[in-house]
């Protein structure tokens, strides 16, 4: 943090500098710009169409979406692993939603069998 601090006022002026030097071959400064505005990719934005995931028999079709771009060619069994993940929390979300709905008309049989 007090590295921060002091370097907080001349930032710009850093910046400038590190770009000028860059730019005149300096090899370093060259690496330090890339490697801070420009950082690798750890991944990369994908387009697939997949319905919407509200109920269990949507998420089998999800995955079923994922297996066929993987199987084609459009997604890396890796890609496709991290959105398989994704539809697993949702399934958990609906599975939980589903419970919860379950207990609650429980509850109401409960309460008016005990009337």
């Amino acid at each position: 943090m007090l590295a921060e601090r002091l370097v907080d006022g001349d930032a710009e002026a850093l910046i400038r500098k590190t770009i000028e030097l860059g730019l005149a071959g300096d090899v370093a400064a060259l690496r330090l710009l890339l490697d801070r505005i420009l950082p690798p990719r750890r991944d990369r934005p994908v387009a697939i169409s997949l319905p919407p995931v509200t109920t269990l028999r949507d998420a089998v079709a999800a995955q079923a979406a994922l297996v066929a771009a993987v199987a084609d060619g459009n997604l890396t069994p890796g890609e496709a692993g991290e959105i398989s993940g994704l539809i697993a929390n949702v399934v958990r979300f609906v599975e939980t939603l589903e419970l919860e709905q379950r207990v609650h008309l429980l509850e109401e049989a409960a309460k008016e069998a005990r009337r």
